[in-house]
């Protein structure tokens, strides 16, 4: 990775309001690379936008060519009772540079949403990131609309999986792989995220995992996880409150030297 893409990561995104935090970056950093080299192609998407921190991650590493679907019902409102969340999210585009392509984004429900739609914008796709409704029928339409999708190779994420305050998506994501018997594995987990993939590619996945400088910063924990081996990518607490004191600081262009 280089230091323009790490500045990104640790500086630009953080002024977006939104909840993907390093680790996580640097994961999906280092999966859709490990695809780019190996020329596995494909579509991207992601369901819950809110303002587009991972969306413009995701964006950043494939390339403003890209094709990423956009999913969300865009409905929050500002303090002020008006609903501003589409507006701000494309404001935040235009602030980094990157493109936000709207006929690339769904305003509505991801739960009612026909695969063959997403087929047709953007074609099979190869990183599927799920962080919409965090109850157990949201999980599950969402990780079911995410299979029929997918390219043979693709990756698909759930967030929020393990979260206490949100146990219906760890339940989701269960029966989910569950479900699929054989089929689907996990590869990686973080503290907020757990990533999946065909099982015929989980060798290939786990290897970017553990080869990736960007993750050497972290303790890679081997584990299982419904018959899987998993790596599980430890991020300890004192490194997460030093990063979190140097941001509230404002010392964003220092923060990065915390995760090499």
């Amino acid at each position: 990775m280089n230091v323009n893409d790490r500045k990104f990561i640790f500086h630009d995104l953080q002024k977006i309001e939104g909840y993907i935090d390093p680790p996580d970056a640097l994961v999906f950093t280092a999966l859709l690379q490990a695809q780019n080299r190996k020329a596995l192609k494909g579509g991207v998407a992601e369901i819950g936008i809110f303002y587009g921190r991972s969306y413009f991650l995701l964006r950043k590493v494939i390339g403003n060519d890209g094709d990423v679907l956009a999913v969300d019902l865009f409905d929050i409102e500002d303090a002020d009772g008006t609903r501003r969340q589409y507006e701000r999210f494309l404001d935040n585009g235009r602030r980094l540079d990157l493109k936000v392509d709207e006929d690339l984004v769904i305003r509505g429900d991801s739960t009612q949403l026909d695969p063959d739609v997403v087929l047709e914008k953007v074609g099979k796709v190869r990183f599927f990131s799920i962080d919409g409704g965090h109850m157990l029928h949201h999980v599950l339409a969402d990780s079911n609309l995410a299979m029929n999708v997918l390219a043979d190779h693709g990756v698909i994420v759930f967030d929020d999986t393990f979260n206490p305050q949100w146990p219906e998506v760890t339940v989701g994501v269960a029966d989910f792989l569950r479900a699929q018997g054989d089929k689907f594995s996990a590869f990686c987990m973080t503290k907020y995220k757990t990533y999946v993939c065909r099982r015929e590619y989980h060798d290939f996945y786990e290897a970017a995992i553990d080869k990736a400088s960007e993750l050497t910063a972290f303790d890679h924990v081997e584990t299982e996880f419904l018959g899987s081996k998993v790596t599980r990518l430890h991020n300890p607490m004192r490194r997460r409150m030093i990063y979190e004191l140097m941001i509230r600081s404002g010392f964003t262009n220092f923060s990065e030297r915390i995760y090499r």
